[in-house]
């Protein structure tokens, strides 16, 4: 009871402040657990690739996906249509897996679920790597001594017991849950064997097992044997705010710090995991304590991206440490010792060391700065050490580079970090390439000395060499998706004189990259720093009204914009006019496959009226009569327009006739209206729009169903008019006036028709 009820916040790193500690029932924020069998190979680092699966889990929650409570994990599985006996519950580092298994604990030593459970096990896998051979008997005796004469009467009732297996990742046992052959609860085996034997049920049939794993684990896992799989997809964002509020104590403080945390989407998005809330928060508390008063300078002064906040974090953990010294023992020597052990654990997917590990790179753990990075689970002699993030881990791996460079080395480790498929030291690569501003690495001189302006320049060399490669045409989509990523290498670089110089004025294609918010803000950065790119190809980026909003700032000197079907609305449409205002050398628009009709189409057809677009798409976007108004705004007082594309809408109605008088004083010379389920009533307003244009070149009528007594009108206007290209297949034509289209062109020298 006592361990399940309270949880330990962290003391602030550095300094000598205790940990506290709340009632969990108190500190405890809401986590989303969600149902799921998606457990593929990754290409993305786990951080990254939740982080996008995240902002679709807030859009899909409510219908597709299953919102699980933690008193839910045993209840019945729509998915596997039984009680599950077998539970995995997946999560990145620092999203509350642990956290979320001391609060479902709690619950039932409270009596508020599973009161069908006797007992409950808990077993931490780090634990189990100490122990050789066992037997399931001398595995729970070995942390419930008290149960001793009791146990054989225990595990003859297996239908009341629950087994928890926290952090699977952590073992270092490979774990194959396809087979089993331990039966008896004295059979004495490795402890791998006796949890897949709990799992099949092949030992103890009836009892329930609950493992936490990260994801990268579970790709190597066959999963099938659990019938629920759920994934901790960490905070909602009402769930952050509280969190904020929780920390800082303060109404004020809280306030301002989530509203600056808000302005950052690299930041905000990260803060779907609990314990990079805590990070932030604390960089944050330190630098509002470092300064009497919260003014817009010191707003102005705070980390904007992932590794200028890991800078200031170290950077103030350094600063405590020289109030409280060590002696005999440098801030610099610690940082290269447990630099390199972080690099070599970046490398080989390792998180947890021990005393071989700290001997091996010469860690020394007898001082309080090693206290503030790295901590201790268990009892000497077996001792692990984790570092208190793994995101802090890849700093250090990175930084380690800066500290003690050695180009050789570095150059090695960048080409291994490529290497990679899993994605695993993707977020160590973006910290080197953010290490490589001088500004963020200046935070850092005071505490352990000029850090290398070498790496720097090889790092820097590194990205251009890495833009120049991915820049390429003819990219399939993976190379388009690393492109992406080198967007972000220059993002945390902060360098606009080297973005300048690896993009230049060559086109940014990105086409079917599925983009976030975050992505968006990332390429609004490169595009605004970028003067020369004249055409930008975000076509099947499912970017969306809030991608949107974060890229119009940055398209004021495109040429030519392809947003073809990225799921925007009519809501979308207020950006879009702001984009087209304030860009006077946008040429080209194709915003088809979208959803634009609604009333705000209207801002975007007034937004039309003063640019200078002379080719525009809006094929396929659920338009209708009603929006022919707002179309006849744009086009009749705009005197550039040349190429308008209006195919598969549904323009049909009263309303079309505004259309047409518009076309009357445009200056379009191409008009696509194929596909629109025009029918013959339409064929006058068609006659007197093609009758009075001056500059109607080419029009495509295909699909539509125009044969009727009105057809004629059509006819002897086209007989008149200056159209060079009539289409006109995929039409149910009768043979007569299939005849009469023939006769129209003989009768007009230079025009085609195509009729099918």
């Amino acid at each position: 009871m006592e361990e399940s009820e309270t949880l330990v916040e962290h003391r602030p790193p550095g300094t000598t402040l205790e940990s506290q500690r709340f009632l969990i029932n108190e500190r405890y924020v809401n986590l989303i657990v969600v149902s799921t069998d998606e457990f593929r190979q990754r290409p993305q680092n786990e951080l990254i690739q939740t982080g996008v699966k995240h902002e679709e889990c807030l859009k899909e929650t409510q219908s597709r996906l299953e919102h699980i409570s933690p008193n839910k994990l045993f209840c019945w599985n729509l998915q596997s249509q039984c009680v599950p006996h077998a539970v995995m519950v997946s999560g990145v580092p620092g999203i509350g897996k642990s956290t979320l298994i001391q609060k479902f604990v709690y619950d039932w030593v409270t009596g508020k679920h599973y009161q069908r459970f006797a007992f409950v096990f808990f077993f931490r896998f780090r634990d189990l790597n100490r122990l050789g051979e066992v037997s399931l008997e001398e595995m729970i005796l070995q942390q419930y001594l008290y149960l001793e004469s009791q146990i054989g009467d225990i595990l003859k009732d297996p239908e009341r017991l629950l087994f928890i297996f926290d952090s699977l990742d952590e073992s270092i046992q490979q774990i194959d849950f396809r087979s089993s052959k331990l039966s008896r609860p004295k059979q004495r085996t490795h402890f791998g064997e006796i949890v897949v034997s709990l799992v099949r049920q092949s030992l103890l049939k009836g009892c329930s097992v609950l493992i936490t794993s990260r994801p990268t684990r579970l790709t190597s896992v066959a999963t099938d044997v659990f019938q629920r799989i759920a994934e901790i997809m960490g905070f909602l964002h009402e769930d952050r705010l509280i969190f904020f509020n929780n920390f800082f104590g303060n109404e004020e403080l809280s306030e301002k710090a989530f509203h600056f945390v808000q302005e950052n989407d690299t930041l905000y998005t990260f803060c779907y995991i609990p314990s990079y809330c805590w990070i932030i928060c604390t960089v944050l508390s330190m630098c509002f304590r470092a300064q009497p008063t919260i003014s817009d300078q010191l707003m102005t002064s705070l980390p904007k991206t992932v590794t200028q906040l890991f800078v200031t974090f170290v950077s103030n953990i350094l600063a405590n440490h020289r109030q409280n010294k060590d002696s005999g023992h440098t801030a610099w020597e610690l940082l290269t010792s447990i630099g390199w052990m972080a690099e070599h654990g970046v490398m080989n997917h390792l998180i947890v060391f021990d005393q071989r590990h700290l001997e091996s790179f010469s860690v020394r753990n007898d001082n309080h700065l090693f206290s503030s990075f790295m901590m201790e689970s268990g009892q000497p002699p077996d001792v692990d050490y984790t570092f208190l993030h793994l995101t802090l881990q890849e700093f250090f791996a990175a930084l380690v580079h800066f500290i003690n460079c050695n180009p050789h080395r570095l150059q090695k480790t960048l080409d291994k970090a490529e290497s990679y498929q899993d994605g695993r030291a993707e977020i160590f690569l973006r910290f080197l390439c953010g290490l490589s501003d001088s500004s963020t690495r200046s935070m850092l001189k005071s505490h352990v000395g000029e850090l290398s302006t070498q790496a720097a320049r090889h790092v820097i060399t590194w990205i251009q060499k890495k833009t120049v490669e991915k820049l390429k045409a003819e990219q399939p989509t993976e190379d388009k998706a690393d492109l992406l990523n080198v967007f972000y290498y220059l993002y945390e670089a902060r360098n606009k004189a080297l973005v300048s110089q690896c993009i230049g004025s060559n086109n940014i294609d990105i086409s079917g990259v599925s983009l976030t918010p975050l992505d968006c803000s990332v390429l609004s950065f490169i595009l605004q720093t970028c003067k020369g790119t004249e055409e930008v190809n975000l076509n099947s980026c499912n970017i969306q009204n809030e991608g949107l909003r974060k890229l119009i700032p940055a398209l004021h000197n495109i040429k030519s914009l392809s947003l073809n079907n990225n799921h925007l609305t009519d809501s979308s449409c207020p950006h879009l006019a702001s984009g087209i205002r304030n860009n006077q050398t946008l040429r080209t628009l194709d915003l088809a496959g979208n959803n634009l009709e609604g009333p705000h189409f209207r801002d975007l057809m007034e937004a039309l009226t003063t640019s200078w677009i002379e080719a525009l798409q809006l094929d396929r976007n659920h338009l209708t009569d009603s929006s022919c108004s707002h179309l006849a705004t744009g086009i009749k007082n705009n005197q550039t327009l040349k190429i308008m594309d209006l195919s598969w809408n549904n323009l049909e109605g009263p309303h079309f006739r505004d259309l047409m008088d518009a076309l009357t004083t445009s200056r379009i010379e191409e008009l696509h209206l194929n596909g629109n389920h025009l029918t013959d009533s339409s064929c006058s307003h068609l006659a007197y729009g093609i009758r009075n244009t001056q500059t109607l070149r080419t029009l495509d009528l295909s699909g539509n169903n125009l044969e009727g007594p009105h057809f004629r009108d059509l006819m002897e206007a086209l007989t008149t008019s200056g159209i060079e290209e009539l289409q006109i297949v995929n039409m149910f034509l009768s043979d007569e006036a299939k005849s009469k289209l023939k006769k129209l062109e003989s009768l007009r020298p230079g025009l085609k028709v195509s009729i099918g």
